[in-house]
């Protein structure tokens, strides 16, 4: 099957029409985009939008082959045009077959938000599947879908999406998940790129033909990460971002409860309400057995904590036991950690401070925090694909 994608935007396009954020004003040459619509094999048009012809055009395409044409979602504003010679545009019923002459089926899949998604056959037996903006198929069973060579989603506004296909192995490590709907939730360019890549996903540019089956170059998802950052800079929420896209992550909290500190109880319930409700948490800094185990991705929100358990258990806060070998147990737990990252086998994201940027602390204890955190912090970073820092809620690689 041959996919041209007349369109890849969100309903309103994007830039947005009258939008002063500034991602709509960086949206320009081939970062801007029309609402996203799909010509298959010039048989079938999925979703029909302003200027659908002339993008057709655009492209080297025409719509005068089109034999059918699917809505996946209601269209707010004035209705759309039909250009001459196009069937009048509809929407299948959640669960019904269609299947044209040309050999194509279509089958619509019902969503958890309004609108309908297609899977479509192609007469060679290649399976695409087209969700609409905000969509995310709903019922799914695991082992009761096949993996689709493409699959066409809003992957910046709902990652879930890819992580309930790839529960039930509806998108497998061969598949070629590809961004449509694209708003400005995300500065385009590299930012919206690097975002992509995290989830296995890419972007086009409007008025691609892409053939589905045929390998893309698309950068694998790093298997170990470490995001650095100070305090309150987003680090967290880059972290889990990241994962966003994957099912039954294991979210391990290594700051433990502090019964009866309601700050931290408002920080970890805040933390709490973003995950997925299907990741998993374990509240441990015994983090060796975990990275050596196999098993779905692991997210350790974060080091500092980790290492402050640490230099409790060797009695680093005091000079005479710091010196009585507790230097030398703090080392030997980090060699391990390090040891164990290097070894592990299941995707892992690390959470860090970076403290070593600011004020000088004034206690020796202080500073030997500063200088023990900021040498795991190395010593991890070494063991790692991708390391970013995260500054200001923006996020710089350092690393892959």
């Amino acid at each position: 099957m041959e996919l041209t994608l007349l369109g890849t935007g969100a309903p309103n396009g994007l830039p947005r029409p009258g939008c002063p954020c500034a991602a709509c004003a960086v949206a320009v040459g081939a970062d801007a985009r029309g609402a996203t619509a799909v010509l298959i094999d010039e048989t079938l048009l999925l979703d029909l939008t302003p200027g659908a012809a002339f993008a057709a055009a655009r492209a080297g395409h025409t719509l005068g082959g089109v034999r059918q044409v699917l809505l996946s979602h209601p269209h707010d504003g004035p209705p759309v045009e039909v250009p001459a010679g196009l069937p009048q545009p509809g929407r299948v019923p959640d669960g019904r077959e269609l299947t044209l002459l040309t050999g194509h089926r279509v089958r619509a899949v019902a969503m958890d938000a309004p609108g309908t998604g297609y899977a479509v056959t192609g007469p060679d037996g290649q399976r695409v599947l087209y969700l609409p903006p905000g969509g995310s198929p709903a019922g799914l069973e695991e082992g009761a879908v096949e993996s689709y060579d493409m699959v066409l989603a809003d992957v910046v506004r709902r990652p879930d999406a890819l992580a309930r296909l790839r529960a039930v192995g509806a998108v497998g490590p061969t598949t070629d998940v590809v961004a449509v709907h694209i708003d400005h939730d995300v500065p385009p360019g590299a930012e919206l790129r690097r975002r992509l890549a995290a989830a296995g996903a890419r972007a086009v540019p409007d008025g691609s033909t892409l053939v589905v089956g045929v390998y893309e170059d698309v950068p694998d998802v790093p298997r170990r990460t470490l995001v650095l950052g100070g305090a309150r800079s987003g680090k967290s929420v880059e972290a889990e971002r990241r994962l966003e896209a994957f099912p039954k992550v294991l979210y391990v909290a290594t700051g433990g409860s502090r019964n009866g500190d309601t700050e931290w109880a408002s920080r970890v319930s805040a933390h709490r309400e973003r995950r997925p409700g299907s990741w998993r948490t374990a509240e441990t800094c015994d983090l060796v057995p975990l990275l050596k185990d196999d098993g779905a991705p692991l997210l350790i929100d974060c080091l500092s904590l980790w290492l402050t358990d640490s230099m409790d258990a060797v009695g680093a806060w005091d000079d005479a036991e710091w010196a009585d070998g507790g230097e030398r147990e703090l080392r030997a737990r980090v060699s391990e950690l390090t040891e164990a990252v290097r070894g592990a086998r299941r995707t892992v994201v690390a959470v860090s401070n970076e403290v070593g940027s600011g004020i000088v602390p004034a206690t020796a204890s202080g500073r030997r925090y500063r200088d023990e955190l900021g040498r795991l912090n190395a010593a991890f970073a070494g063991e790692c694909e991708q390391v970013v820092l995260v500054v200001a809620g923006q996020a710089m690689v350092l690393r892959g």
